[in-house]
């Protein structure tokens, strides 16, 4: 059984949406980051970046959200496109362009617009624009096509919705306005069972929500509790 290491933040929210649509069989170990459960030794022994998700399969250990989306869909033969060189490099280009571009600008977007102390003015700026223009890029992608790659649902897909989830929360409470391609993938995406169950999960665990003093200090490390 995979042991799955997780919060309801969107990387672990990609993962656990590849298990319940693949049908393996996962134990659900819950990682309260507000109250540094990911900085104790023996999930750091797992992770060294000490974020979530990591996984444990039968001795390996994963982590990185799209690392283990990759070794999920190569170890079961799901979710990717036809053989063929061609498709694997347009799966790859868009699953990097989601974990190097859409997850770190839409989660700095987060954190300037939310959460970082003032002044902020540029910082909001820069992250929201790039959010934003990332964002816009992956609405063009799906004007004319139900999925990132067409046709096929792949694990692309999984890794765009674990993120497009906060759109409003990243850019602006309109953002879906001027973003209806996205909007309509992401509308089809909750009536996905597999979607409904993840997001299911926060029913099984309760995490910590409120941010404060001592929840900074454990996912803003350089600042420290007064």
């Amino acid at each position: 059984m995979i042991k799955f290491y997780y919060n309801m933040a969107p990387n672990p929210m990609k993962v656990a949406l590849f298990l319940e649509e693949s049908g393996l069989d996962y134990e659900a170990i819950p990682v309260d980051t507000r109250r540094g459960d990911q900085h104790q030794p023996g999930y750091a022994a797992l992770n060294p970046n000490s974020k979530v998700p990591t996984i444990q399969d039968d001795g390996v250990t994963v982590f990185d959200s799209n690392a283990i989306l990759l070794y999920l869909a190569e170890k079961t033969g799901k979710f990717l496109p036809a053989p063929g060189l061609a498709a694997r490099a347009e799966l790859l280009s868009w699953l990097m362009f989601v974990a190097t571009g859409v997850g770190p600008y839409s989660g700095q977007s987060v954190h300037f617009r939310h959460f970082a102390p003032e002044p902020k003015e540029y910082p909001v700026e820069r992250y929201v624009f790039e959010a934003k223009r990332h964002y816009g890029i992956i609405d063009a992608r799906l004007a004319d096509r139900p999925f990132m790659l067409g046709e096929t649902y792949t694990i692309v897909d999984m890794a765009l919705w674990g993120w497009a989830r906060m759109v409003p929360f990243v850019i602006a409470e309109n953002a879906w306005e001027f973003l209806p391609n996205l909007k309509r993938f992401m509308d089809a995406m909750a009536e996905r069972p597999a979607v409904q169950r993840a997001m299911a999960l926060k029913d099984r665990h309760s995490f910590k929500t409120e941010t404060d003093a001592e929840a900074r200090s454990h996912l803003f490390r350089h600042i420290q509790p007064a």
